[in-house]
């Protein structure tokens, strides 16, 4: 049993407004959300009767069996929901209404465990404004594929880049998924089908960092799980299609200061400053 000690850091009248929001909107589930040390989500369910204390105080599970988490011997963690971090998930009619919490992992005496990727992407925009900067936005572009089922790699369509609707089997598929995806708060800028088979791209606009990063591992559930109530199979992996393209995300980034463009230098022979470069150098070394 993890003693209890009020761990949660989060703005109380967030906390509030949350339980208010799962009252009114008669949620019957809450989802909590986080990543192993490899990024694969993981969750739990708890009920809203044990929302409060769990916004207040986290709650607890065994991390042995989470990648990258803890041996056995000291297996505690504590989930602490992100209250900021709640939002209805997309539903279909008859279905349970459920929303969902991304989590910060702890341990049980509170202080943040290193293994947590939301944690290590905190201390790395902590280091970022030590340096001047306040803001990192990111703009990815997830690739991924639809097949006819999850045994093998039977294609929708033998559409191109760019290709229309009559090469293109999963327009409206993508336009179900775009209104699930901004229905849970990420707003998308276009979508098309890219250049293999079967192979789509679905961009959502930039944001800062750790909201980028919440708003990428929902993007990616979601994907898969319209796919699914679809009847066909979506995968984002790297490359399933011998002699075809293969799946990126290629990763728009850039650093801002007081409303400006760090990167930009209208001087510069390339429009690029010291610190654009510099940041290039550091992706390349």
């Amino acid at each position: 049993m993890i003693e209890s000690k009020h761990r949660a850091t989060s703005d109380p009248e967030a906390r509030k407004d949350v339980l208010k929001r799962i009252k009114g909107e008669k949620v019957e589930y809450v989802l909590f959300w986080f990543t192993d040390l490899e990024g694969h989500l993981k969750s739990f369910a708890i009920t809203p009767g044990e929302i409060e204390s769990a916004l207040d105080d986290g709650m607890g599970f065994d991390g042995s069996s989470i990648t990258g988490f803890n041996a056995i011997e000291e297996s505690d963690m504590v989930a602490i929901p992100d209250p900021n971090t709640f939002r209805l998930m997309p539903s279909r009619p008859g279905e349970s209404i459920v929303g969902r919490m991304i989590c910060d992992i702890v341990r049980p005496d509170g202080t943040p465990f290193e293994g947590d990727p939301r944690f290590m992407l905190r201390k790395a925009l902590e280091r970022m404004q030590s340096m001047g900067f306040d803001t990192f936005n990111i703009g990815p572009e997830l690739e991924y594929f639809l097949f006819k089922d999850n045994t093998g790699t039977e294609t929708l369509d033998e559409g191109g880049y760019f290709a229309m609707t009559a090469l293109d089997a999963a327009t409206e598929l993508r336009n179900e998924t775009i209104q699930a995806l901004e229905s849970v708060g990420i707003p998308i800028e276009y979508h098309h089908h890219e250049v293999a088979p079967s192979q789509h791209e679905i961009d959502m606009r930039y944001a800062p960092a750790l909201e980028m990063a919440d708003a990428t591992i929902t993007y990616r559930l979601i994907v898969k799980e319209v796919a699914a109530k679809n009847g066909v199979y979506a995968t984002f992996m790297p490359k399933p299609l011998f002699g075809e393209n293969g799946s990126g995300m290629h990763t728009h980034m850039s650093l801002f200061t007081d409303g400006r463009n760090a990167f930009f230098d209208g001087d510069d022979e390339y429009n690029l400053s010291a610190t654009g470069k510099a940041f290039i150098a550091g992706l390349l070394r």
